[in-house]
């Protein structure tokens, strides 16, 4: 006997959304426009970071007068930076629970977060950002190309034998004497410590003061050359939600760290923003987000360093939370730039020497010290085929993103997302798809390179 949709609302009641979810969702293809079923589904989606499809569910919900879609819809434009939007769906919610002091009182911090997310909106920083890729999040470090006096990145587990697979980082100073790394506390945080290299081993751990190591978690550190300045992730200190941003010096003249400052947006979102890293040889910065992201993934930012902070300067609202979601790269550019030049600066790997423009086609990472810039560097015919048949496919793909982030931009911008829905899903199906098919074509391209010629 199949399960009716009293039984998926019983089980959502209960906290069972495994089971209640693909009953919803047999039963909403049926019904798309049941007012309840979209609020079931949008709140499943936000709880589960699939914005768009919660977006969609809740905005039917609310338009068909749903009053726990207010609430929801209002917190999801929050996170969009529609604070117009938001404060229309709060005003609802509050009209509709005038007489319900609990409902009332859930609803204060939902609106003093929009309020602190607006504040911060006028204090987004100038940045330039160069570029952007989104990879797996176990690919987080492919992206960060350092130089040599920049220090190292690596994974934990790469580096402690006991510790289990995951996405923590560890950051090994230029010198090699030096590491920083998360380690989860009896509170069920982690804090930041250090080692020494002693002789030819590790020792003498450490854990960093109390000014960083505070509430929640303290992860993904990198030091600057100077050894004092520090930069680092943490879901306490305040954070706008999941990790944000931090950076602090070590006072000599105390032997502690000084209270950390939040950087600012559009580094810091509501989102997980994390693993800031400054190359002060090249004159790149990378930060990753994963902002409006899918579960898995990651987007990593790539920009240019400032040595102060520069904040915006404009009276409009919208293109301020624009630029502090980077809703588009280059709105962030100035003229006369060669942010060219700087991507391939960026991409470049320690010791190696970055070839001219009118030479490079790509860049295309074979080991840990070659990298093809051009078809003729291929030695083996079937890598180079491989090779070629990525090329066309990605330039499809980047056809295929431009056109969804368009679409994106729409809905953010306050387009129907009812009608935008099914060509974004279908764009996102297609877009993913064909980056799983270059990934293989590479991944066979690199292997069959390097057994034959390495």
């Amino acid at each position: 006997m199949g399960q009716s949709v009293d039984d998926a609302k019983r089980w959502y009641n209960e906290g069972n959304i495994a089971a209640a979810k693909p009953v919803f969702e047999a039963e909403h293809r049926i019904n798309p426009g049941n007012a309840q079923l979209n609020h079931w589904l949008g709140v499943i989606a936000f709880n589960e970071g699939e914005y768009q499809k919660a977006l969609q569910h809740l905005e039917v919900a609310s338009q068909k007068n749903i009053p726990e879609s207010y609430l929801y819809l209002a917190r999801l434009y929050t996170m969009m930076y529609r604070f117009e939007d938001a404060e229309k769906e709060f005003a609802r919610y509050e009209r509709a629970n005038r007489r319900n002091k609990e409902a009332l009182a859930s609803l204060a911090p939902h609106k003093e977060y929009a309020e602190r997310l607006k504040r911060l909106i006028n204090r987004t920083e100038d940045v330039q950002i160069i570029d952007s890729v989104v990879v797996p999040k176990s690919d987080l470090l492919s992206v960060y190309k350092l130089s040599a006096s920049a220090g190292s990145l690596q994974p934990m587990s790469a580096f402690f034998e006991d510790q289990p697979n995951s996405n923590q980082v560890l950051f090994l100073n230029e010198r090699g004497n030096k590491i920083y790394y998360p380690k989860e506390d009896a509170s069920g945080g982690s804090s930041l410590y250090t080692m020494e290299k002693l002789l030819d081993n590790f020792g003498n751990e450490k854990r960093l003061s109390e000014s960083i190591n505070q509430e929640g978690d303290q992860a993904y550190p990198f030091v600057m050359p100077d050894g004092l300045t520090i930069y680092f992730a943490s879901t306490g200190h305040g954070s706008l939600g999941g990790y944000d941003l931090f950076v602090t010096r070590y006072n000599l003249n105390s032997n502690t760290y000084l209270t950390p400052n939040q950087l600012n947006m559009p580094f810091n979102s509501p989102f997980n923003d994390y693993m800031m890293v400054i190359d002060e040889e090249k004159g790149i910065g990378w930060f990753a987000s994963d902002r409006f992201q899918a579960k898995d993934s990651v987007c990593i930012y790539t920009f240019i360093p400032s040595t102060g902070v520069t904040l915006l300067e404009s009276e409009d609202a919208s293109y301020l939370a624009n630029r502090a979601r980077i809703s588009s790269i280059k709105d962030s550019w100035k003229p006369g730039a060669d942010y060219a030049a700087l991507l391939k600066t960026a991409l470049a790997t320690a010791g190696q020497q970055v070839i001219s423009s009118e030479k490079r086609e790509f860049t295309f990472v074979i080991n840990d010290t070659k990298t093809y810039y051009r078809l003729s560097d291929f030695k083996s015919n079937i890598a180079r085929s491989l090779f070629s048949q990525a090329i066309k496919l990605r330039a499809r793909l980047s056809q295929l993103e431009e056109e969804l982030s368009e679409k994106r931009q729409q809905v953010a911008a306050g387009s129907n997302a009812s009608s935008l829905a099914a060509s974004i899903l279908a764009l996102e199906n297609e877009t993913g798809k064909l980056y799983r098919e270059v990934e293989s074509l590479e991944f066979r391209a690199r292997n069959e390179e390097i057994r034959n010629n390495y």
